[in-house]
């Protein structure tokens, strides 16, 4: 099994990225996204850094998965956690270490920054799958429970 490179996001992978959230979406919680929108987002990201930072997995040159990293500021930590968020692995290509080594790329780079402080995701309750994934990358389920309100 061929391990993936990791890579920042580029502008030229936009469409690849909206074709994986619409994907993603339709999948894990059978949502439609408007992809005018979704369009737009992404390019928000890319427009303004500070928003996030989109990392791309890549098995000989061909895209593989991704997700997305928001930061969050801690003020208990003197520090910023990264937030992993939209989460997208190819189906064809699960099992293969895919989030694994975005994961571990991410680690990585917190364990070795003096600014960053940890990494935090939220996962549907119902994607058994995906929670199992993480618990295998030794990420546990903590004490917070997430409360929201969407417009």
């Amino acid at each position: 099994m061929k391990l993936p490179s990791i890579r920042q996001g580029l502008p030229s992978d936009i469409e690849t990225i909206v074709q994986m959230q619409l994907a993603m979406a339709k999948e894990t919680e059978n949502l439609q996204l408007d992809e005018s929108t979704l369009n737009l987002g992404v390019r928000a990201v890319f427009d303004d850094p500070s928003k996030g930072t989109y990392w791309i997995a890549e098995i000989d040159g061909e895209t593989s998965g991704m997700l997305l990293t928001l930061p969050e500021w801690s003020d208990w930590r003197n520090g910023t956690v990264l937030w992993i968020h939209s989460v997208y692995v190819f189906p064809t290509l699960r099992g293969q270490a895919v989030f694994k080594t975005l994961y571990t790329q991410l680690k990585n780079r917190v364990a070795s920054s003096p600014e960053l402080r940890g990494l935090r995701l939220y996962v549907e309750q119902n994607n058994i799958n995906a929670q199992k994934v993480y618990e295998a990358v030794g990420m546990t389920r903590e004490h917070y429970f997430l409360y929201e309100w969407l417009k």
